[in-house]
């Protein structure tokens, strides 16, 4: 029950460390405090793995790469490794440059990671090398659609068998599959392309969610993509004239702040495949 996932972290919270890019931090942070879990940014080398130390979770966001940060992400990953903390991992961009790539390659070789959640293109990227990106958008000719969604729920669930990852491929349609099950998801609205972070917002949201759910790790990973599309439906519902994209993301904000398990359970749009 996608209920008792959010019932579960909004009753014990989870502490989420996140290394993340500099663009989307803010709303980051707020969306782990909106839905009852508390947020800490920590990306200096000798900062990182002691303050993942002492969290139950760690998203790495790899979206304003640098050379100080790219050592943190490995420091911190190897700690919540060794001390069986979840661990997600958010692969911006890759395929759209050379470092981008690489180091989304390193670290999956050198860390393991609970679930790792990117666009469609970011995903083929990581399985195969083949994914084409507009920036840090999913490329048009990657797009899940209605015609391609079996092919890619077999992709997905192939991937998570050879990652040991729960793969949550986000967009139109979102997928989160393990290596047996896959969640086809149709929460959300298009009018959320539009605001810098969502994506990233929802990869912290997703970390929060694992961490207060451990014996339930693809239910809760589905009940966050949940909860994030539904709260871009609501918010998108409550726009009145004259607002635009800042409204909505605040709007969205605020409608996994108001947002309980049994909301989720009822506007949850997904099959299991």
């Amino acid at each position: 029950m996608l209920k008792e996932r959010f019932d579960h972290l909004r009753a014990d919270g989870a502490l989420v460390h996140n290394i993340t890019n500099y663009v989307t931090v803010n709303d980051v942070a707020n969306v782990l405090l909106a839905c009852g879990g508390s947020p800490i940014m920590a990306d200096d080398i000798d900062d990182a793995p002691e303050i993942t130390a002492i969290c139950g979770g760690l998203a790495i966001n790899i979206g304003t790469l640098n050379k100080n940060t790219i050592p943190s992400m490995f420091a911190a990953g190897k700690k919540a490794n060794e001390l069986g903390h979840k661990v997600l991992l958010d692969p911006v961009g890759a395929g759209a440059s050379t470092i981008r790539t690489q180091t989304a390659y390193k670290l999956m070789d050198e860390i393991h990671f609970d679930a790792i959640r990117g666009n469609i293109s970011e995903i083929k990227t990581l399985a195969t090398g083949e994914g084409t990106t507009k920036g840090v958008d999913a490329d048009v000719a990657d797009a899940v659609t209605e015609e391609t969604l079996e092919q890619t729920i077999e992709f997905a669930k192939a991937f998570a068998a050879k990652t040991g990852s729960i793969i949550a491929i986000t967009g139109a349609i979102d997928l989160v599959a393990d290596e047996s099950k896959c969640y086809v998801i149709r929460n959300g609205r298009p009018e959320m392309g539009l605001i810098t972070g969502t994506g990233c917002q929802l990869s912290a949201l997703m970390c929060a969610f694992l961490v207060a759910n451990p014996e339930e790790p693809l239910e809760a990973a589905a009940a966050a993509v949940c909860a994030m599309g539904l709260a871009g439906e609501i918010a998108y519902a409550r726009l009145e004239e004259g607002d635009g994209n800042a409204t909505y993301r605040n709007k969205i904000i605020d409608a996994i702040y108001n947002m309980d398990g049994a909301q989720l359970e009822e506007g949850a749009k997904y099959e299991i495949r």
